[in-house]
């Protein structure tokens, strides 16, 4: 790994380069414990392999601020600075790709392990980007910063020993989906620095599992603000098919629990594949509550089926939405001079509040997001139609579906290119959700399956995640 320093770094940017070196020094002396576990010395301290990996309070960071991070992604990808719509080739690097995984030599997890800074106490300007109208730290900004930062924890994963000195990497990297990102109760606040962390937690052949946690730095102690699961694909450098990944060996029985684990959620998602509803009908409970929703919204003594009635503490699905025309910008691309898969989760979250604020009339606080899936890219100057559903709620949480949709002024056509699931919570109970058509039932049952798993009620056992 190399460090590029940005010309706009602050005077605790220059700290953390300083540190930084100081870390690249002392991080290569490795000994061995009575148990054969190795160590880590780091600024005089050791630390078993684990405990590097979460992060301690005297390490700040080991790649600098998010814009350093940003500008050395650019470089290892050998990507052109300045927007243009002709993006130059890379068809020159597939000759570098490795064919065979005996090319790639193992990692272990904290080969990935790094940790970057958002310098809001030092960075004025930066601030302003991040503020919300009540001094908190917006949530969708922080969603861009942990998907670039997710694929950063890709680059320092990966070691191609056949790779020429100067030669830019022949990958792209793909966000496939977020499978589940949970939050503390402690409210990001925009005068304090906050700092992302992560390694790669599992690895297939092309695909990548990273797991990214955010912490905030108050009175002196750095405190956990949220965790997420990012599953990525490698593909070569034209994008054009798979692409080899060094493979992952864990280096202690710690790091094996944390590789099962991505396992397990490897084979869950191949069960809920089977299950989706637009493969196959729910099942038998589900069926059922679909018929009591139906017979509750119709009158039963005029026998009339068309005849639909709100019951008392109901809302109709189709009165609990929102939607949004999104423009995009040269400003907003990736790498790939496609939309920056960021841009559009810091969107889609921040209509999903917006919803669940109207809906309940009252400052909703975002519990979970149980599933961000990536269907497909999105080209710069894309017309983007956004929109948030409540789908379900239970007692006082509700849950949100965003959808995504390409938008084509001309013929009017719209592709689905994103869904994302949100859990929120507010005070007070509210009311259910009914739905009208056979459609929105569906809607409901997918609603209420995203909520029990982000709540924990129905969670296959051995798929929790890294405990970071």
């Amino acid at each position: 790994m190399f460090l590029l320093r940005s010309p706009l770094a602050s005077s605790i940017g220059s700290k953390l380069f300083q540190k930084t070196t100081a870390l690249r020094t002392s991080a290569a002396v490795i000994s061995a414990n009575s148990n054969g576990v190795g160590k880590f010395a780091v600024f005089g301290q050791s630390l078993s392999h684990i405990s590097y990996l979460k992060g301690q309070g005297d390490l700040e960071c080991t790649a600098g601020t998010m814009t350093d991070v940003k500008q050395i992604i650019i470089k290892k990808l050998g990507i052109e600075v300045g927007y243009t719509p002709f993006v130059s080739t890379r068809e020159h690097l597939t000759q570098y790709a490795p064919r065979t995984l005996e090319e790639l030599p193992p990692r272990s997890m904290q080969d990935s392990f790094t940790s970057a800074i958002i310098p809001l106490t030092s960075d004025k300007i930066l601030k302003d980007k991040y503020v919300g109208f009540m001094g908190n730290v917006r949530l969708g900004r922080l969603m861009e910063d942990m998907d670039m930062f997710a694929v950063w924890v890709v680059h320092k994963h990966l070691l191609l020993p056949n790779l020429p000195e100067g030669v830019a990497l022949p990958y792209t990297f793909v966000t496939v989906m977020v499978d589940k990102i949970d939050f503390t109760d402690l409210v990001p606040t925009h005068d304090a620095d906050i700092r992302l962390s992560g390694h790669v937690s599992w690895v297939g052949r092309t695909s990548i599992e990273i797991v990214v946690w955010m912490e905030q730095k108050l009175h002196g102690k750095w405190r956990k603000l949220t965790r997420a699961l990012f599953l990525m694909a490698a593909r070569d450098a034209t994008n054009t098919k798979a692409a080899l990944i060094n493979p992952l060996i864990p280096a202690n029985e710690e790091e094996k629990v944390i590789f099962d684990g991505g396992e397990s959620r490897k084979k869950r998602r191949i069960q809920l594949q089977k299950e989706d509803l637009l493969k196959t009908e729910p099942n038998d409970f589900e069926q059922g509550l679909v018929h009591d929703l139906f017979v509750k919204s119709i009158d039963t003594k005029s026998r009339a089926f068309n005849k639909r009635i709100l019951p008392p503490g109901y809302t109709w699905m189709e009165d609990a939405t929102m939607a949004n025309i999104v423009f995009s910008h040269p400003e907003d691309r990736n790498a790939h001079n496609k939309v920056f898969g960021g841009f559009l989760m810091r969107n889609a979250l921040e209509l999903s509040w917006a919803l669940a604020y109207n809906f309940a009339k009252r400052r909703p606080k975002l519990e979970h997001i149980s599933d961000i899936s990536f269907h497909h890219p999105v080209d710069v100057s894309s017309m983007l139609n956004m929109q948030a559903h409540v789908i379900y709620t239970d007692l006082h949480y509700m849950q949100i579906v965003v959808l995504a949709d390409v938008y084509d002024a001309v013929t009017g056509q719209q592709t689905t290119t994103n869904s994302f699931y949100y859990t929120y919570s507010v005070a007070e109970r509210l009311p259910h959700i009914m739905p009208k058509t056979y459609h929105e039932a569906m809607y409901y049952i997918e609603g209420r399956r995203k909520f029990r798993f982000a709540m924990g009620l129905d969670a296959p056992k051995g798929t929790t995640g890294p405990t970071q």
